[in-house]
Order: structure tokens, then sequence, then C-alpha cells
């Protein structure tokens, strides 16, 4: 077992835009807690954490925005083009990481824990891990994700590919290595395979308890209403009810690559589904950008109660807040939200520069933000 009694750690990496992000959301569908590395570098430069002013002190102020934050892209794009100016960036980025996943991992209360880190073998994370795993892809695809999920031009991502030289030496020092080069599912079947062959049968069992499941829903209310996390066995359920709340054709392929970046709550009326909330958590916030209903189920039954189990499973993962993305209509009953805690919000009233932009990057086109504070200690805050 790893530094820490009772953990079982898996170090996720792979070169940039692979995919790894994607293998970190299967393991955590399969129990695992999963720590961004690269996310809480982030947050270890933002305005008045820990990292800002070595940072600003070293580069000067025009690395700065407007607002007086750290330009990340600016900074990326010195650090890409210089070996050494990456490395002076790292011995100050570096430390502060590992003190935030020491944090996390000693107060998550799963026993599997998935560290993803793109420079995970060249840190003191490599040293906590009882198994390394590699995801590689064709490089163009790594260009094409760059380029589609960026905002890199191709010079860009090309100059971001080639600074972090051939795969091999990754692939060579890895347990497991995961060909991400097809569909969800085939991605899915190499993840599900390595966690059976790889990880602790003892690890896995304590893993599973506590973590809702269709065998575990929750209490039923008086309209008979219970609420069961999905995972991409129920694809094929979800497709279902998705393509009646639409009035369009919902695939289950469509699902199946919906579960590289989210989790799913079903509510159900005895064995029917009549609702679905589609939420992930990044960075410590949790985003819930899909809310449906069927007509006839009572919104003041129904939100509470899926809201709570989508607040429970946030909170088992450490999360800071709580963002609810919905349609304005749905939106203007401001007495059932405020009853379960949530208040309308625009992202620029946040405050947190984290926070900011979960909702900047999650909020859907034409939907109105709501906004819980889930817990008042944050990780890395501002000294």
């Amino acid at each position: 077992m790893s530094t820490w009694p009772g953990k079982f750690i898996i170090g996720l990496t792979g070169n940039i835009a692979t995919g790894k992000s994607v293998v970190r959301k299967m393991l955590e569908h399969l129990g695992a807690y999963g720590i961004d590395a690269d996310a809480l570098g982030h947050r270890a430069i933002a305005k008045g954490a820990p990292g800002y002013k070595p940072l600003v002190t070293l580069f000067g102020q025009w690395i700065l925005t407007e607002d007086g934050e750290i330009d990340r892209r600016k900074l990326g794009r010195l650090a890409f083009a210089d070996p050494e100016i990456m490395r002076q960036i790292e011995e100050i980025v570096h430390p502060l990481v590992g003190q935030a996943v020491q944090w996390l991992v000693k107060r998550s209360p799963k026993d599997v824990i998935v560290i993803e880190a793109i420079k995970l073998l060249e840190s003191d994370l490599r040293k906590y891990c009882d198994s390394i795993w590699v995801v590689t892809a064709p490089v163009e695809q790594q260009l094409e994700r760059l380029i589609r999920k960026r905002g890199l031009s191709r010079t860009e991502a090309e100059i971001r590919i080639q600074a972090q030289g051939s795969p091999q030496a990754k692939i060579a020092a890895a347990d497991v290595v995961i060909y991400n080069d097809g569909s969800f599912e085939k991605t899915w079947n190499q993840v599900r395979k390595a966690w059976k062959l790889v990880v602790p049968k003892q690890a896995v069992a304590t893993t599973a308890v506590g973590t809702p499941s269709a065998e575990k829903p929750s209490a039923a209310t008086a309209s008979n209403l219970t609420v069961r996390k999905a995972g991409p066995k129920q694809a094929k359920e979800i497709a279902a009810f998705l393509s009646k709340i639409k009035g369009k054709e919902v695939s289950r392929g469509e699902v199946l690559a919906a579960f590289g970046e989210k989790a799913y709550l079903l509510l159900y009326r005895d064995d029917e589904v009549v609702g679905l909330l589609g939420w992930q958590v990044e960075n410590l916030v949790s985003r819930a950008n899909e809310f449906y209903l069927l007509p006839d189920v009572p919104l003041e039954e129904a939100a509470p109660l899926i809201l709570a189990e989508m607040e429970r499973g946030s909170k088992e993962l450490q999360c800071e807040a709580a963002l609810l993305f919905l349609p304005p209509a749905l939106a203007q009953k401001k007495a059932l939200w405020q009853k379960v805690g949530y208040t309308l919000r625009t992202p620029e009233s946040l405050g947190m520069r984290a926070w900011q932009e979960a909702a900047q990057e999650s909020q859907p086109p034409g939907t109105v933000m709501l906004f819980k504070q889930l817990r008042q200690d944050r990780i890395l805050q501002p000294l």
C-alpha cells in the first residue's frame, strides 16, 4: 500500500490532450476519488494564493491580466517555449500541489485515489503511487482536442505537444497503458479490465461503501420518488428518457460519450424513470447542467430530493461549492431554490477565481446560474 495507510493510489498521466481526464472520470464511476493535480496548480497561482507572489516576483507585472490575475495562457507560452522557464515554474508550483494532494487524500473517505497529473513522473507525486497508469492517443487526435477544446492555433498546439517529447518514456514507466484512440466504450472496457486486475479487492470493497447506486436508492417521498446513481450500464435507460423529454432520438452511444465528462442521477417513481440530473465535479466545484422532469412530477418534491443526493456526493468529493444551471422559467421559482440553499448569481459575483472559471466553463447558453457554498474551508486558499 501507499504512503497513506489504507489508501491505494493510482497515478494517472500521459501527454497533453490524450484523454487523461476522461479516464479519471471512468475511474470515478468505478468508485475512486479523483484529484486533478493540474487544476490544483492553477489554484496555487491564483491571486493571493501561495504561488502567486513568487511567480510575479520572478516574471514581473507583465504576466498579469487587467484584474491582477496571472495570465495562464501567456505563462504557458513562455513555459512550453523554454525548458528552463518551465523548470522555474515547476519549482514553485509542484510543492504546493503536493501539499494540496496530501490534504485531499487524507480527508477522502474513499480508499482508492486517482491522481491525474501531466508531470506525475517528473514530480514527487510519483513516489506516492501504488500503480502508474498512462493514457496515450494519436498525435492528430491530440491536435484536434487542443484546437477544439482549448482554442489553440495549430502552431500553438504543435509546440505544446512537441515540448513534452515522445510518449514512449511514459509508457515504459507504466503499470497500465490505456489506448484512448477510439470510442468511449472501447476505452471504458480497458479501464474496467485494468481496475479488476490492479486494484486490491479490499480497497474496491471499502471504496463502494456509502456510494449511492441502483441497489441503494434514496429514501422514498410521499409521491414514491427515489433517487439512484446511474452508471454506464444504464446508458440505454438514460437515452430512452432523454429521447422522451427532448422529443428527438438520443442514442446510447451519445450517453456513453457523456459519461466521459459527467455523472447522472435518475429519479424514479416506482420503477419508472421520471427525472434526471446530469452533473460533474472539476476543481472541487460541483456543476449540474442537465435537470429534467416529466410534466406530472411535483418539482417541490423532486428538486430537494435529487439536489440532496448531488450534494451528498459533492461533499464526499470535498467540493467547496455547487452550481446549478437552469432554464429561466425554472430558475424564477426563487422560493423553492432558496429553501434548499441556492441563490441566483452571476459568474462575476462569485469572487473566488476557481468558482468563476467553473461557472464560465460550464454554463450552457440561455440558462440561469444558482449557487450554493458547501463548505467554508478552502484548499490553497489565499494567504
